[in-house]
């Protein structure tokens, strides 16, 4: 029995009985392929479920550009593509000075800070100012830069917050210790300041989760009355369990998408140290690529490196195999808007343990093990519990798929969606016949 025999164990995304009227929606994001983080996963998936509800869609995108479903339109909006330069100072060109969103993210970025965002708002208005009426309503992707001030004039805007960026900055800076790098980290997050005016100003906003609500109105001050909150889905085609895979015992997997303080990967190297040597068969696992930083260093301090794994690139099936696999799926995050490997581990059978960062204990509920974030020691008595009980590790699994199928779908989220824009255009008084 393979992966995809097991139809029954997959969800009917249904939407409720409410009829959705059909719109043209432009869904936007400066960056949207789906390996690149979770805004391409996050546009992908969205844009295929609107799409499912009836509406028509596009996407305006910067590069690196989505992979869409047949009949969702793209519009490209070229960046500068600067990390992609062999010599970002090198890559201006006479005809980018015609254009204050070239100009702006080609004087950003060799400055050390970040510009792709409000250049993106640039070029998105600078686009809509003659193509606006080929749309009914803008759905934005956390971009919150200052020119969707200018583009909420022309169309309604609904923009889709997961947690805010300012949360990462302080952890970025805590983590420095030499001045010139408090003035670089501070130098590349000054767009939190403009995402913050934003976010304070857009109208209407859709949270992925209470957590993503709550830091946003008290880190950006965002009125909480403005806010939607419908959780992210999951693409369960691809994360269902499949009994035909056997559980590997003592196999840990994680995701790090980065090695840094934010993704907690530090304080399950520790947690795992607490517990590798009463129990060899345990093991580590890390979707992500480890380069040469703090985690590998902690790693050879701990003596564990031999026991730890790593791959990258990863279609979405192989990961789905290997938390099928996974004895425990571990998610040590500090914050998390949402924390999509929690869910599709879940979606897949998998034992959690995770930290309580943003909303992870949202996401796991009652179907996993968590502990308060940053506590390794906390965090290792869990592993050792599951490690030790494989049994209990199951049940957890059983009803961390059962949760998983019924909270996180992403016709669901389309739909609280769509009621926001009906909202909007009602507003307006320019609903379309």
């Amino acid at each position: 029995m393979g992966p995809d025999t097991l139809v029954s164990a997959r969800p009917k995304e249904t939407p409720d009985v409410a009829p959705v009227r059909p719109l043209r929606v432009l869904v936007t994001g400066y960056r949207s392929h789906p390996h690149v983080g979770g805004q391409g996963v996050y546009i992908r998936e969205l844009t295929s479920a609107l799409k499912a509800l009836g509406h028509h869609v596009t996407v305006a995108s910067g590069p690196p550009y989505p992979r869409l479903d047949p009949g969702i339109g793209l519009i490209e909006l070229p960046s500068l593509d600067l990390f992609a330069e062999e010599n970002a100072f090198l890559a201006l060109r006479p005809r980018h000075l015609a254009s204050w969103a070239d100009l702006s993210e080609w004087l950003a970025h060799n400055s050390g800070a970040f510009g792709e965002l409000y250049a993106f708002g640039r070029r998105l208005d600078r686009f809509l100012a003659g193509q606006a009426h080929q749309f009914d309503v803008i759905h934005d992707n956390q971009t919150l830069a200052t020119p969707f001030l200018r583009i909420e004039q022309r169309l309604p805007v609904i923009t889709t917050i997961h947690h805010p960026i300012a949360i990462d900055h302080d952890y970025a800076l805590a983590a420095t210790r030499k001045w010139w790098e408090k003035l670089l980290t501070r130098r590349w997050y000054r767009f939190v300041g403009m995402q913050a005016r934003t976010a304070r100003a857009l109208p209407r906003l859709l949270a992925v989760s209470e957590a993503a609500r709550e830091t946003h109105a008290e880190r950006y001050g965002v009125d909480r009355q403005r806010v939607r909150i419908a959780y992210n889905g999951i693409d369960h085609s691809a994360f269902h369990p499949d009994a035909a895979i056997p559980r590997e015992p003592g196999l840990i997997v994680t995701t790090a998408s980065a090695d840094v303080p934010i993704k907690g990967l530090d304080v399950l190297i520790d947690a795992l140290a607490r517990v590798a040597a009463a129990r060899p068969r345990a093991r580590l696992h890390i979707v992500g690529q480890l380069r040469d930083g703090p985690a590998k260093r902690q790693l050879a301090a701990h003596g564990l490196s031999q026991r730890v794994t790593c791959s990258h690139d990863l279609t979405r099936s192989e990961i789905a195999d290997l938390y099928r696999r996974a004895h425990i799926v571990a998610c040590p995050a500090r914050f998390e808007g949402f924390g999509f490997p929690a869910a599709e581990a879940m979606a897949c059978g998998a034992a959690v343990v995770s930290s309580d960062g943003g909303a992870l204990p949202e996401v796991v509920g009652d179907a996993g093990l968590v502990s308060p974030a940053g506590d390794a020691a906390a965090m290792a008595g869990n592993l050792a519990r599951l490690l030790d009980a494989p049994g209990e590790a199951a049940r957890l699994g059983e009803r961390a798929a059962e949760r998983a199928r019924s909270a996180f779908n992403w016709s669901n989220h389309a739909l609280a969606a769509s009621r926001l824009y009906a909202e909007a255009l009602a507003e307006r008084d320019t609903a379309p016949c």
